[in-house]
């Protein structure tokens, strides 16, 4: 690499670290004996450059660290802090100074042991990647000598041309010096507009950037040639952390290393440890007396806190500290959390009629009536005797308050609202798009990820050396082959375990029933439904979560070995895989209680058994619907409580404990540097890393899951999403401000491949809630008999007809209860819950012709719901524009606007052309006029300053 002249280096013996570069003594302004002079009288030298955000200098600002581990003996730590105390200025650099390694080094002599190849490997790879780095324009700072031994620290800054550079080829939008006015409403809307302001006044956030805008600046894709369009009256805030930190690591992406396996640079550099870790630092600290105000503190005041839940999100500061991508994320849950409030209210009124007409239903009277008499057959063989049905009083009073006329109505109402949602979630997100300059922004193809680069590079290896062309390798799907058999291949299995768990879990849940039955207290007896049906949940919910966390590391695993190309469609191809997994773990119980159990039992003398020993079981006899509410609400809050909110806080404060222990052993005994206050860039270390928005997402899916798919067993479902949402900001908000490393900053106008998981979600749930109203309550049983099969037009008789009958001396042999006068008295007819031939029928135990009238008008009723509710809801979302109006002026308006300027200054140019012009004709015509000869003899001359200003 190129030295300038006028830069010079120290003697290694004088600096005792590695020094990436010096300024100049011209810019410096002194010598280096001065400066040595005026550190060793600073006080605080690390106040200078504010603990680590700075350089050395205190005017750089540090817009990256890269973090890499390195061993050094105790000679080079004892000499290196000695240099320090000399000279703390050496760590200032310039762009087109010596790298580590390509200018002078350290010099240990004999007390340097020497290091291992792989040591060697990961340094010599360091320095040929920094030169490149220098070789691009940024300037870097290297910081050896800090709490963490073994540690090494390089700075990265970007100088203003880089970042006008790189602002130019990622056409980012930056604010003009143009400004227009933003429309306003008026009349009516305006007065609205004004008291629903002063009404939310107390509930927004007090930030600069909350508050409503009157104008707006024009933004435009950002040139080096037009910079007189912009405002640069302060470079310095010109561009964001947020932006230069996203203009370094693209740098960082797309520099080279060729000493590396691969030709990517810091993708694959992290893959193999030579770096440990890259990040952009915080803002500064979050907490304390002395702070100085800075975007990180004032989201942790107005954000991340539990204080302010009753307070709307400062999405525009959440953008401008951590990026579109995370941003769009938080504004979605915001729109999510307050759709949930008009569900949550409906959900509570559809509860409360249950409640207040449980006492006027009949079919429940009518099982509580200990007047009717009503014996009802064993539950399971031998052990279990006769029972009366009023003894299932209390599940039918239940039942009643999920199953009843409002709750289809609440299906319907949230169908439409899962639609309302999305509409409203689009409009929402153009207004983003317009206000956060994302109009017209299109996603350009990522750089290959490392892995995929490692593997090309694989490839052409072997084609070399079977001496065969290899111009441009690419993955193909044979190159695949293997990955995608074994991805089919696991899913498979994982979807089957998860059968055969549940399938364990209905095992258990037989056997413990006809273990119970055997007991001697009539208390244990009564209780076995209530105590089977809680225990099975409670082992449903523990093993869910237990393989949700598998199925997490299975699904990454399975999409690494796919080799996938971009970082983008590796996340893609991990959330497809991750959400099918999931959603097949949380859902399958419930599936199973909605429309499986009960459906395949059998009659009374002719059971259906699982391994000729255990009896298929039965739903109670107010049905499934109560047993169904049961089990979606203990795993819906189970896991949000354990799961979303618990493992959240949990798992990354274990995780920062033990990390602290590892670094307190590594620490030193020495007090002075015990004592010394870390940089910016060490406390960020000892964050946890950021793993993606993929967590955060698939908990929000698959509860929106429980809200929409199931909500007809479960109304209140909307209000624990909501009370559980409402922590959920905050205490993601918590996280990313004070427990993760600041993540890069990605831009992205919508939220990806989630929205087509939530349409789809969307329109099973219709679907789902058909079948749940028609075939898993009792809602079209009661209808057929209201208007068929009822003599006065009411209820009375309902629970008679959904009984059928059977003799007791039809059953097999050895199947019959032990004790059969339990009850007090000789039971010879015994009732079940089936549509079947009574005994004395001549085709006896036969489905009847009630079974299949009652089939039927399930089956039309799955059909005319369905597509009522698909009609509705594809209604609304025609009737609902996706750009809302206001916003599509305001586009077209800043598009006539951005034409004007253009106009203006290709006017101005012209009128400029034109005087030069001007001038250049007078100054021909007095050339003619005195010296007509010269005029004569160059006429080359003057023709060719005649074009002149064509030419410029």
């Amino acid at each position: 690499m190129r030295v300038n002249k006028k830069y010079s280096c120290l003697p290694a013996e004088e600096k005792g670290i590695h020094i990436i570069n010096i300024r100049a003594i011209e810019d410096i302004g002194y010598d280096q004996h001065e400066s040595t002079l005026l550190n060793s009288l600073s006080k605080n030298p690390d106040a200078d450059c504010k603990y680590g955000l700075y350089f050395r200098d205190g005017k750089r600002k540090v817009d990256y660290i890269l973090v890499y581990h390195y061993k050094k003996s105790s000679a080079g730590k004892t000499l290196a802090r000695k240099a320090q105390q000399n000279d703390a200025s050496v760590r200032s650099t310039k762009q087109d100074q010596p790298l580590p390694g390509k200018g002078v080094q350290l010099e240990m002599g004999d007390s340097e042991p020497h290091m291992d190849y792989h040591e060697d490997d990961k340094r010599f790879r360091r320095e040929e990647y920094e030169g490149n780095l220098v070789e691009a324009g940024l300037e870097l700072e290297r910081d050896e000598d800090t709490k963490i031994h073994g540690i090494g620290f390089v700075k990265i800054h970007a100088p203003w041309n880089v970042l006008c550079r790189e602002a130019e080829f990622l056409k980012l939008k930056m604010p003009t010096k143009k400004m227009y006015q933003i429309n306003q409403t008026h009349g009516l809307l305006k007065k609205i507009n004004s008291v629903i302001q002063k009404i939310t006044e107390p509930i927004q956030p007090k930030v600069a950037e909350h508050k409503p805008q009157t104008v707006k600046r024009l933004s435009y894709p950002f040139s080096r040639e037009k910079q007189h369009l912009f405002d640069l009256s302060d470079k310095d805030s010109f561009f964001d952390s947020k932006t230069r930190s996203t203009i370094v690591y693209e740098i960082l992406k797309r520099t080279t290393c060729t000493k590396a396996k691969y030709s990517m640079g810091i993708t694959s550099l992290l893959a193999n440890g030579v770096y440990s870790a890259a990040y952009p630092l915080h803002d500064g600290d979050y907490e304390g007396e002395n702070v100085e105000p800075n975007d990180r503190k004032l989201l942790c005041e107005e954000w991340a806190s539990y204080g302010v839940f009753y307070k709307y999100q400062p999405i525009d500061l959440v953008r401008k500290y951590f990026g579109e991508k995370i941003g769009l994320y938080f504004a979605w849950l915001g729109v999510y959390t307050q759709m949930l409030i008009p569900a949550s209210i409906v959900g509570i009124i559809v509860f409360l009629y249950g409640c207040a007409t449980v006492d006027e239903n009949i079919p429940s009277m009518e099982m509580c009536d200990q007047r009717n008499n009503i014996t009802m057959c064993p539950l399971c063989d031998k052990t279990c005797s006769y029972w009366k049905m009023s003894s299932a009083c209390a599940t039918a009073r239940a039942s009643h308050l999920f199953d009843n006329p409002a709750t289809v109505f609440f299906s319907v109402f949230m169908a439409l609202w899962a639609a309302t949602f999305m509409e409203h979630w689009k409009r929402k997100q153009m207004r983003l798009n317009y206000r956060w300059d994302l109009t017209g922004f299109e996603e350009e193809e990522d750089h290959p990820r490392a892995e995929y680069e490692a593997k090309v590079l694989e490839k052409s290896l072997r084609k070399e050396h079977k001496h065969k062309e290899t111009d441009k390798e690419k993955l193909t799907w044979k190159d695949r082959f293997p990955a995608y058999l074994t991805n089919f291949v696991g899913i498979i299995f994982m979807v089957g375990l998860t059968f055969a768990i549940v399938f364990g879990v209905i095992i258990y849940r037989i056997s413990t029933a006809a273990a119970l039955a055997i007991s001697s207290t009539p208390s244990g007896r009564s209780s076995v439904r209530v105590t089977v049906t809680a225990t099975a949940v409670i082992i449903n919910l523990v093993v869910i979560i237990i393989l949700d966390e598998v199925y997490g590391c299975i699904a990454r695993w399975l999409t690494q070995i796919e080799v996938p190309k971009t970082d983008k469609n590796f996340e893609e191809r991990l959330i497809f895989k991750a959400f099918l997994l999931k959603f097949v773990n949380a859902y399958t119980p419930i599936f199973y209680v909605a429309f499986f159990k009960g459906r395949f039992v059998g009659r009374p003398g002719d059971y259906v058994y699982i391994f000729h020993s255990f009896r298929m079981e039965e739903c109670a006899p107010g049905g499934c619907l109560m047993e169904l509410c049961i089990q979606l609400s203990i795993i819906m809050l189970g896991k949000q409580l354990i799961q979303n909110n618990l493992f959240e806080i949990g798992i990354p404060k274990m995780k920062k404990f033990i990390r602290y222990l590892k670094l307190k052993r590594r620490r030193s005994l020495d007090h002075e540097e015990h004592m010394k206050k870390k940089q910016r860039y060490e406390v960020d270390y000892n964050l946890e890393p950021f793993a993606g928005l993929t967590p955060e997402y698939m908990e929000m899916i698959i509860q929106f899951g429980f809200v929409t798919l199931f909500v007809a067993s479960f109304p209140l479902a909307p209000l624990f999403a909501l009370l559980n949402n409402i922590i959920e900001i905050r205490l993601d908000a918590k996280k990313f401000v004070t427990e993760l490393r600041r993540p890069v900053a990605v831009r992205a106008k919508d939220i990806g491949i989630w929205y087509n998981i939530l349409r789809g979600i969307g329109k099973l749930a219709v679907i789902i809630n058909a079948f749940v109203i028609s075939f898993t309550s009792d809602f079209i049983p009661r209808l057929v008999y209201l208007y068929m099969y009822s003599e006065n037009g009411t209820m009375h008789g309902f629970v008679n007809h959904t009984l059928s009958s059977f003799n007791v001396s039809d059953f097999q042999a050895g199947t019959a209860p032990n004790d059969p006068l339990d009850l007090g008295y000789e039971v010879q007819i015994c009732r079940y819950k089936d549509y079947r031939e009574p005994p004395w029928s001549e085709n006896k135990y036969d489905i009847s012709k009630d079974f299949w009238a009652v089939l039927a008008a399930r089956l039309a009723f799955v059909i005319v719901f369905q597509n009522l509710v698909m009609f509705m809801s594809e209604f609304v979302d025609w009737i609902i524009p996706d750009i809302p109006k206001d916003i599509s002026q305001q586009i077209h308006k800043e598009k006539v606007l951005m034409v004007e300027v253009f106009m203006r200054e290709e006017q101005g140019k012209l009128q400029m052309l034109e005087t030069w012009k001007d001038k250049d004709k007078r100054k021909g015509g007095n050339c003619n006029n005195h010296s007509p000869r010269l005029s004569r003899s160059r006429s080359g001359s003057l023709s060719s300053c005649h074009s002149y200003p064509l030419d410029i």
